[in-house]
């Protein structure tokens, strides 16, 4: 959905929603298990347009203890100010502040809401995703998923500095 920003008076109201189908994008970190519902507005200033809106949705992500897939709930809100080159400072010694990492480049002509929300959802993927707080994990020894089973693997594991005296016995 790109939209053109000339061809709006002030503000424009958004709905819409991303169809899992249609993640190719983040199909690598996570899958879209429901659509993807976006909404919010975008609003066109004198030198910049600002778009404000809410994600909801639902990814099936990897657990990063088991390796189990799980899902996991998006909701994020989400504020991106856009300015084309010529309202862009160049100056190689300007202070960023922390709105200022709100602010993106865009040619003038179209703002593209669909990759909006993809870049919002991928900012609201946990780095370390756990499916349950007591994921139990993968045994170290023999892989077997402990979750679903209990193996029969030595846990107490032996310094290999006195590795060498085991022998002596």
């Amino acid at each position: 959905m790109t939209i053109n920003p000339d061809q709006i008076d002030d503000q424009l109201l958004f709905d819409f929603f991303i169809e899992p189908n249609l993640n190719d994008s983040a199909d690598i970190i996570c899958n879209l298990i429901k659509p993807l519902q976006v909404i919010g507005k975008l609003t066109k200033r004198l030198a910049q347009v600002e778009v404000e809106g809410k994600l909801n949705g639902e990814i099936e992500l990897e657990c990063s203890r088991c390796l189990e897939n799980a899902s996991a709930k998006v909701e994020n809100n989400f504020k991106v100010t856009f300015v084309t080159d010529e309202y862009f400072t160049t100056e190689t010694e300007a202070e960023i502040n922390e709105d200022d990492l709100d602010i993106s480049l865009y040619d003038g002509e179209t703002i593209d809401l669909i990759e909006i929300a993809r870049e919002q959802m991928l900012l609201e993927v946990p780095t370390h995703f756990v499916c349950k707080t007591d994921c139990r994990g993968l045994c170290p020894k023999c892989g077997d998923n402990l979750n679903n089973q209990t193996c029969n693997c030595e846990t107490k594991e032996i310094d290999p500095r006195w590795a060498k005296l085991k022998e002596l016995s």
